[in-house]
């Protein structure tokens, strides 16, 4: 049965068609026949209990410079009009994402959103991995100066990092000797309101960054993303490179813990980074990694995707 697909997402023009896992969902399923609406977070409106947004209808091919057809806006009311969600803008995650998830969990039990909004705001990527601190490599949460040259005198080699960041953005090498530590903890300080994260330097980051793409809790793939020469950072975002890998014991182990949990609070799409064996980040908000993943493997996630989303709505229906 098609069904009608509402995308919140960054301006569809500037999709990297190539390698963008919304595009490659969207794709998917205007094969299955569903019928794609493209909106933009800022454009919800709540009234009299309920929520609407301007919306274009779209077409979608893998063409470059001629990817998406748009028709004229459209109002939406997303729980009468739409069976689906994919909320898939890109952080950061600050108070317009959380305020977004907050609209959008009014609707929740009308219409299927992924991931659940609720969810995606308890579970921002460097903070629900705490949950899971076993894990993990030696983490300190902060904004103390004093804190934080503790953590490094401990450590030696540690790795400061936005903790509401993404792409590797801003993800700072602070060596041994300490040099700039109190300057970068300054510009941090100065530049968000928040605590930041000092995380333990893992040299196995020189074999790759793993991205484990989980579905409903379940394994389905990983890459291994190498950084570029003379970076730290793995993120294709930031000029890492991409090569097929498999699970070893430890990471079977790490997934093994999270696959409950994950279904638990309704994240069907979710993408995990493991280092050396140790996890550092649980990405909910909008996980990318899929079409290298299936350009390696063969495989179709897109279309695992929403044959779990299409479960949860006959679920439901039923």
């Amino acid at each position: 049965m098609p069904l009608r697909v509402a995308v919140q997402m960054d301006p569809i023009e500037g999709v990297n068609i190539a390698g963008d896992s919304t595009f490659a969902l969207m794709l998917a399923a205007q094969e299955r026949g569903h019928k794609l609406f493209h909106y933009l977070a800022g454009g919800l409106t709540y009234e009299n209990g309920r929520v609407r947004t301007s919306a274009r209808p779209v077409s979608v091919q893998r063409v470059l410079g001629d990817h998406f057809e748009a028709g004229e806006p459209l109002v939406l009311d997303l729980a009468a009009d739409i069976d689906v969600i994919l909320m898939r803008q890109d952080p950061p995650f600050d108070v317009a994402y959380i305020t977004a998830t907050y609209l959008l969990e009014r609707i929740a039990s009308e219409t299927v959103v992924v991931n659940d909004p609720r969810s995606v705001r308890d579970c921002p990527e460097k903070l629900f991995v705490l949950d899971f601190a076993r894990f993990m490599p030696p983490t300190l949460i902060t904004r103390s100066p004093a804190e934080l040259r503790r953590f490094h005198a401990e450590h030696g080699d540690i790795v400061l990092k936005p903790l509401h960041g993404n792409a590797g953005a801003a993800v700072l090498r602070v060596p041994s000797d300490g040099m700039n530590l109190g300057a970068i903890a300054e510009l941090f300080a100065r530049t968000w309101p928040e605590p930041f994260i000092a995380q333990a330097f893992l040299p196995a980051v020189a074999d790759g960054d793993k991205r484990i793409i989980l579905v409903e809790g379940e394994v389905v793939g990983a890459i291994n993303r190498r950084p570029a020469d003379g970076e730290i950072r793995s993120n294709l975002a930031a000029g890492g490179s991409a090569e097929a890998t498999g699970l070893n014991d430890r990471e079977a182990e790490i997934c093994g813990a999270l696959g409950p949990e994950l279904r638990r609070r309704g994240l069907l799409f979710v993408g995990i980074d493991v280092i050396g064996g140790l996890l550092t980040e649980i990405n909910v908000t909008s996980p990318t990694g899929i079409v290298a993943l299936d350009q390696f493997n063969g495989s179709d996630t897109p279309a695992l995707i929403w044959d779990a989303i299409e479960a949860r709505l006959a679920g439901r229906r039923n």
